[in-house]
């Protein structure tokens, strides 16, 4: 059989006890390459997990934002040997919103066994609690800086929305939630559902989801918590 790239997610906070079912935790405690979005980060999650291996003999190989495209080939190398590999994200599920996309393609190109394992996700999490529509959805990452500049693509979402009764889904820099949050406010029409879901699986888990006619003031705060925005206004 050959080898296998086992897609495992990592906690979205500080909090580490027992985030994957067992059943998925006892497939990967035999491996001892990884590809990590940061190192630290990663051999924290991995020494939790209990590994076979001790945390300074894994081989930890690192592919983030700056990992030119070209590099990322080598990255399989393990696989080619006929080594399992595992493909750890900074926080949730690896692949989505994430570079390892890009070696989960190229794992598949070259006929390697690709497997997902069941953790957390907070994209998936957040729209479980909205309310909003579950089965037309879309995610879009990062809002554009400029203030002009998001607020037309807030009003184009929000329209995208009504029209295709769609929740739209997007984050922000955690430092620059509080505007975001006031922007969305100031922007979408009092019939608009906006939920933002902060924090989650934490012991400070915030989600507030309400029409923007029935949002509670003051909002909540939300500097450097990582948060998932949903709007919908279907």
């Amino acid at each position: 059989m050959s080898a296998t790239l086992y897609l495992i997610p990592t906690p979205l906070g500080d909090e580490n006890t027992a985030w994957l079912p067992e059943t998925e935790r006892a497939k990967i405690l035999h491996i001892s390459h990884f590809v990590v979005e940061a190192e630290k980060t990663a051999r924290k999650h991995l020494k939790a997990l209990g590994l076979h291996s001790s945390i300074r003999d894994l081989q930890l190989q690192t592919l983030n934002e700056h990992t030119p495209a070209s590099d990322i080939a080598a990255l399989l190398a393990p696989l080619q040997a006929g080594t399992d590999l595992g493909l750890i994200s900074e926080a949730g599920c690896p692949a989505v919103a994430d570079p390892g996309a890009q070696l989960v393609a190229l794992a598949h190109e070259h006929g390697y066994r690709v497997a997902p394992l069941i953790g957390p996700s907070s994209i998936l999490l957040a729209l479980m609690a909205s309310g909003a529509n579950g089965q037309r959805f879309a995610f879009h990452g990062y809002l554009p800086i400029d203030s002009a500049e998001k607020s037309k693509t807030i009003k184009a979402l929000e329209q995208r929305s009504r029209q295709q009764q769609e929740s739209q889904v997007f984050i922000e820099t955690p430092y620059r939630n509080n505007t975001l949050l006031q922007q969305l406010r100031d922007t979408l029409a009092s019939s608009t559902r906006l939920t933002v879901a902060c924090d989650l699986t934490l012991p400070s888990e915030t989600i507030i989801s309400r029409r923007l006619q029935h949002w509670p003031t003051p909002a909540p705060d939300l500097h450097k918590r990582p948060a998932i925005f949903i709007i919908y206004a279907a």
